[in-house]
């Protein structure tokens, strides 16, 4: 049904201060938080005197974590969680995190929010040292080589360190061992992630702020690209060796990904997708009658674009909000009944008016065609397609689900051709040069490679998002 973007992954950790203190729960509820960033798979991992267990599988935090598996998993002093969607190996159970292994230096727990372009390449290294893998993410990558730098370095951090300077790509991770949480961030900051405290000591660490006031906890800082922060005996301190300055921030975080009441990098969410509705009214001017967003990440967009604009804002949709990404559609006519059955229009706002309506992107077009003619079928005069990005016309190599080329609908047609295309009277992108501003009081750069093809780093030459499930004949080595 979705032709639109996924969202990433979400990474989350606690330490707690008081023993009595259910770090579980407060894991459980973090990640109902988080549940917008990956909603295939999700787990946990809980740290008892050393001993790590563990829970995982396919499906929602509220239906993987039944009161049942939650009592499962004991008590403990320290947990990490994780809710996936999978930009690197397929889906299922043994993909699903937080990932834990046991070694002969002690146990460990990993959770890790990116994509490691050069991960085919690590892994084939391993394996034919004898290494044995068990799933197919690049997760397990990390955990491997985490681990055997473990057995040559005096600590879990000093591994770590050695780790990420042999990764290639995108990573937040949140790693638990036997008697340390730490965080750490790839020294470009591609994704986010952030460190929060309780009022009664307890120190967390997430991929967004939105999950801290969810169990009591209060947003203290970012973690830094390239910093190391650990936390032992509830004690925090940090390693900057790998920070190289200012960060390059997936700009879809702030326009897409991100929870709306998150602060990513020192900007709000929210202020960011107003200043790209506002933007989008100055670039893109318009008469027409009312102002509407397509649901979730478009709403915000179209108050600023109304508020610019001086066109009165309204509720053009209802969000049916009980239909997961595991709905399927075996046949076309169902994939074309989908949307509807996921948005319905509110007929008052849109009879016989000209409609602005607002989204965060295009992809392939399927998706915005079948909006547009349920606001056709509403009685709309006029639409007007607004669209809170530039045109993707490049591949995401660092864990957004931004398809090849061929199959992305600004590499085929112009923006006047894909507004007759998807049936609509204008379309008007926000340019990069603005879409650099939205979230201006940032401490960090972005990253404009989907839209510009000019990447932080050098992508791979060649991709395979399920670069370990090869046929015979068909193998990455």
């Amino acid at each position: 049904m979705d032709n639109s973007l996924h969202e990433e992954c979400g990474v989350f950790g606690i330490w707690n201060k008081e023993i009595s203190y259910d770090p579980i729960r407060s894991c459980y509820f973090a990640l109902y938080s988080l549940q917008h960033r990956g909603q295939e798979s999700c787990g946990i991992a809980v740290n008892n005197q050393g001993l790590i267990s563990h829970y995982r599988d396919i499906g929602l935090v509220q239906d993987v974590f039944t009161e049942q598996n939650l009592k499962k998993l004991g008590k403990g002093s320290m947990a990490i969680g994780h809710v996936r969607y999978s930009t690197s190996g397929v889906l299922n159970r043994s993909n699903a995190q937080p990932l834990c292994i046991r070694h002969i230096k002690g146990p460990l727990a990993i959770a890790h929010n990116g994509n490691i372009i050069n991960a085919a390449e690590l892994r084939n290294q391993f394996e034919l040292n004898g290494a044995i893998f068990h799933g197919t993410s690049d997760t397990e990558v990390i955990a491997y080589a985490i681990t055997a730098n473990r057995l040559e370095t005096g600590s879990i951090e000093e591994a770590i360190k050695k780790t990420m300077q042999t990764l290639k790509g995108s990573f937040s991770l949140v790693v638990m061992s036997a008697n340390k949480l730490i965080a750490a961030r790839d020294h470009i900051g591609f994704k986010p992630l952030c460190i929060g405290k309780s009022e009664d000591g307890s120190i967390m660490f997430a991929s967004e702020s939105c999950a801290f006031p969810t169990i009591g906890g209060k947003f203290i800082r970012d973690v830094k690209p390239g910093e190391i922060v650990i936390v032992e005996d509830g004690k925090m301190r940090s390693d900057t060796f790998l920070c190289k300055g200012r960060g390059q921030m997936c700009v879809f975080e702030y326009i897409y990904f991100a929870r709306p009441d998150s602060v990513i990098d020192g900007a709000s969410v929210y202020d960011a997708r107003f200043k790209a509705g506002t933007f989008l009214a100055i670039e893109h001017p318009v008469e027409a009658d009312v102002v509407i967003g397509v649901p979730d990440s478009g709403l915000i967009a179209a108050q600023g674009f109304a508020r610019q604009s001086g066109i009165p804002y309204g509720d053009g949709f209802i969000k049916n909000r009980y239909i997961g990404r595991s709905f399927i559609q075996p046949t076309q006519t169902m994939r074309e009944n989908a949307v509807r059955i996921k948005l319905n229009a509110i007929e008052s706002t849109i009879k016989g008016k000209r409609v602005v309506m607002v989204d965060d992107s295009i992809v392939r077009g399927t998706t915005s065609k079948r909006i547009v003619k349920i606001l056709r079928d509403a009685g709309a005069t006029e639409v007007h397609m607004r669209i809170s990005s530039p045109p993707f016309t490049n591949p995401c190599y660092f864990g957004t689900d931004i398809d090849s080329r061929e199959n992305l609908i600004a590499c085929k047609m112009s923006t006047d051709e894909i507004a007759k295309h998807i049936g609509v009277d204008s379309l008007g992108y926000l340019s990069i040069e603005n879409v650099q501003k939205i979230a201006s009081p940032s401490n960090t750069d972005f990253c404009f490679g989907c839209f510009s093809n000019k990447y932080p780093i050098d992508p791979p030459k060649e991709t395979n998002k399920n670069e370990f499930e090869s046929k015979i004949g068909e193998q990455y080595y």
